[in-house]
């Protein structure tokens, strides 16, 4: 039975120092750390990246330790997905200081539900509070002229340059070095523009000719026995795909092998290109709310047209 101490922050401005000086006691004695930076409170606790990792890791009996309940959740929706899984895998979950710090909000009992309902539920009208108040200031901003924000990195005409390099081949990494910016700067420039957006229409994938992210042709031809393939699924998406009411797709989810990879994993499924598109066309919507998950979502698109084309 072990502590699992867990992080989190909103924005890349703010940092864990504060948590980390609360749960010093624990990581001086070698708690594992998981955290999830700059994440908002609106991604609820199960899609995040270092909250899954801390899960998949963790064991029956294991307490998760948090310097203070935000930091794990802001919602009654995110309670109420939370606390069956930490119930039904058999672990504890404790601030470290303050008023809460002597109760398992993971108790399976009537009065630790109601502590934790109206604790999320004021977390939730906290948060709710300082959004309403930002958005007055920013309208109250712009109604006097002020201009807000950084100033861009790159002007159009570098913007423009770099989708059309990069559809011609440029890796991102290589961009930022070209520009004097960051790859996460190219990255944005390239999602406003499209340039690495999934296609809509995902019948490409088996049905004809289609255009990869990076710009190169891929021709696809429509085999009529609809060709089985290895893919590896990101972990992330097998997640979101588990209580899926497609026979096939579970099926070929529960058949397939875990690959552990570094900190995270995938499931190395073999099926019909039919059954892994039905994957990319279900798990989508779901995996758009975090960065995470949209970075999941693209990797399998984009495994799953590589498996298609060869």
């Amino acid at each position: 039975m072990a502590d699992l101490v867990y992080l989190r922050h909103s924005t890349d401005k703010q940092t864990d120092a504060r948590q980390k000086h609360a749960l010093k006691r624990l990581l001086d004695a070698g708690a594992p750390l998981y955290d999830d930076p700059a994440t908002s409170s609106r991604v609820l606790s199960l899609d995040r990246a270092g909250f899954q990792r801390l899960l998949d890791e963790a064991a029956v009996g294991d307490t998760i330790r948090i310097a203070d309940a935000a930091r794990l959740f802001r919602s009654v929706a995110d309670v109420l997905a939370l606390r069956p899984v930490l119930i039904r895998r058999g672990l504890h979950l404790k601030v470290e200081s303050g008023l809460l710090s002597g109760i398992d909000l993971a108790a399976d009992d009537p009065g630790t539900k109601m502590v934790v309902s109206v604790l999320a539920a004021v977390l939730e009208f906290q948060r709710d509070m300082i959004s309403e108040n930002t958005k007055e200031g920013v309208a109250a901003a712009e109604a006097s002229g002020k201009q807000l924000g950084r100033p861009a990195a790159l002007d159009e005409d570098q913007a423009a340059d770099v989708v059309t390099a990069y559809r011609q081949g440029a890796a991102v990494k290589a961009l930022a070095r070209r520009y004097g910016t960051s790859p996460k700067t190219i990255r944005r420039v390239l999602d406003d523009a499209g340039a690495r957006a999934v296609p809509d229409d995902l019948s490409v994938l088996v049905d004809g000719d289609a255009t990869t992210s990076r710009g190169h042709d891929v021709t696809v031809e429509a085999a009529a026995s609809d060709p089985v393939v290895v893919v590896d699924v990101p972990g992330l998406v097998a997640e979101h795909l588990v209580d899926i009411a497609d026979d096939a797709v579970r099926e070929a989810l529960q058949n397939g092998r875990t690959i552990r990879r570094g900190q995270g994993y995938s499931k190395r499924v073999t099926a019909p290109i039919s059954v892994h598109k039905t994957m990319i066309e279900h798990s989508a919507t779901a995996l758009m709310a975090s960065p995470a998950g949209r970075k999941a979502h693209r990797l399998h698109s984009d495994r799953v047209m590589s498996a298609a084309a060869s």
